[in-house]
């Protein structure tokens, strides 16, 4: 069959496009293949992040490009010196760029290279003149004075607050930050119980003899109580009550605490021992080994912490009396009963509106974990009191007035505490607790007033004298 020569070309044209395109459907398969097994060396729209400061506009039918002025970086330096120290920084002023006419000779350059060609000219004029437009209106806006931020005192002691700092003890707070590392309030009435029951010890007083007996006990107790604040630091960071303690706040290092203690406890066992007498110094050194190493982790095991603190709050007395006798006696176990008694009532009460706090901090106390033997107790050793005033003159400690006189303020106790018992609501707790703050001296002062007298050691009678021999005879 004869073809024309313009058949044969067309179908030399759609051989030839045949084979391009088989060609490019196997060059796009072997490109995707080669996409799947190594991605990372293909360019992805991630390369090309400038496209973000970049938009396009249309103007005259045709595509001109422009980019946003990229602010130029602000340069941070870290001042690495202290920040309590305020510093003056000299402000240097900007210097104004002067605006020229460099920006009107891309349109001069290109209507001297192409000057055929008017159009383009105009056009390109156009754009150099909304260029100079765009460059103008940004120099006007690096003239303007930028925004300073101006920091307050509360906010800048609020930052330096956040930051690590180095750890400062002042001098002049060493006294504030002992005391309450000391719990001085708890300490002077560890100390008050201590001098009633050398009070009422039945042997003459000694002030040498108490004054040493009292120092010793007070430094027991600072022992012990920081001590205590070392192992709780980072449960007592969760309570309220005690999230102010020194140790929580960084007011001084674990080891300064833990040096003070020692700086204490020493000496305070050491008097004890060597200058009253070795019992009382065993007493000493078992109150802060139960209140430090018994009582202090039982408050995260169990609810037994609370008879372990009473019986540490119960030794005290015991140390004073032994410190006047040298011995153990009856007495003595009596002062340290009601010692014991009476710290169900106030502890339960004050622990009863701190459940929060205990049970954030992870202590268990009854009032967390068993709130009706918590009110159960209080009652019951409230009551007891009057049973324990009324031993003491059976053992000889007090006349029979004391169970008498004492009457009235341990029924009130014991009243408040059945109160607390069938309500259990704040209001009756708080009554309870503000009850056995004044109840407690008053009654150590009662049984001081009712003191039994010392007996005196009779003297043996001595024989009559032999008559002279004259009235003899």
């Amino acid at each position: 069959m004869f073809k024309t020569p313009c058949s044969r070309l067309s179908g030399l044209v759609g051989v030839s496009v045949k084979q391009k395109l088989i060609r490019c459907n196997q060059s796009a398969r072997s490109l995707i293949q080669l996409h799947r097994r190594d991605p990372s060396n293909w360019l992805t729209y991630q390369h090309l992040n400038f496209l973000k400061r970049q938009y396009v506009t249309k103007k005259n039918s045709e595509l001109q490009q422009r980019a946003i002025p990229k602010q130029a970086p602000v340069l941070t330096i870290v001042d690495e010196r202290e920040d309590s120290i305020e510093r003056q920084v000299q402000r240097i002023p900007t210097i104004d760029p002067e605006v020229t006419d460099a920006v009107s000779h891309p349109a001069d350059f290109s209507s001297k290279a192409q000057p055929e060609v008017s159009s383009l000219t105009d056009a390109t004029s156009e754009d150099g003149a909304a260029q100079s437009d765009s460059v103008s209106s940004t120099v006007l806006n690096s003239d303007e004075t930028p925004h300073v931020h101006v920091e307050t005192d509360e906010a800048r002691e609020a930052r330096l607050d956040k930051q690590w700092k180095m750890l400062k003890v002042d001098v002049a707070d060493l006294p504030d930050v002992y005391a309450k590392l000391a719990k001085i309030k708890l300490t002077a009435l560890v100390v008050i119980t201590s001098a009633a029951g050398f009070a009422m010890a039945p042997v003459p007083f000694d002030p040498v003899m108490f004054f040493v007996s009292s120092l010793g006990t007070g430094l027991a107790s600072c022992t012990a109580n920081s001590i205590n604040q070392y192992f709780e630091v980072p449960f007592d960071s969760n309570m309220n009550r005690t999230k102010n303690r020194p140790l929580v706040r960084g007011q001084i290092s674990p080891l300064h605490a833990v040096c003070f203690a020692l700086a204490c406890g020493v000496p305070g066992v050491t008097l004890l021992t060597l200058a009253v007498n070795p019992l009382t110094g065993f007493l000493g050194a078992l109150n802060i080994f139960l209140y430090t190493c018994c009582y202090t982790p039982l408050k995260r095991l169990s609810i037994t912490n609370t008879w372990v603190g009473a019986l540490v709050g119960a030794i005290p007395p015991v140390m004073g009396w032994t410190a006047a006798t040298g011995c153990l006696e009856p007495g003595a176990l009596l002062l340290g009963g009601l010692l014991y008694s009476w710290q169900f009532p106030h502890f339960n009460a004050l622990s009863w509106n701190l459940r929060e706090d205990y049970s954030r901090g992870g202590y268990r106390m009854m009032s967390v974990t068993h709130p009706g033997m918590c009110k159960r107790v209080a009652l019951r050793h409230s009551v007891g009191l009057i049973g324990l005033s009324s031993l003491a003159p059976v053992l000889d400690v007090t006349t029979w007035t004391f169970p008498v006189i004492s009457l009235p303020i341990n029924l009130y106790i014991s009243y408040l505490a059945f109160n607390f018992y069938r309500k259990g609501d704040r209001s009756s707790a708080r009554k309870l607790f503000f009850c056995s703050l004044w109840h407690l001296p008053m009654l150590l002062l009662l049984a001081l007033t009712c003191k039994k007298p010392r007996k005196e050691p009779e003297s043996p009678a001595l024989p009559p004298a032999p008559l002279p021999m004259a009235l003899q005879s």
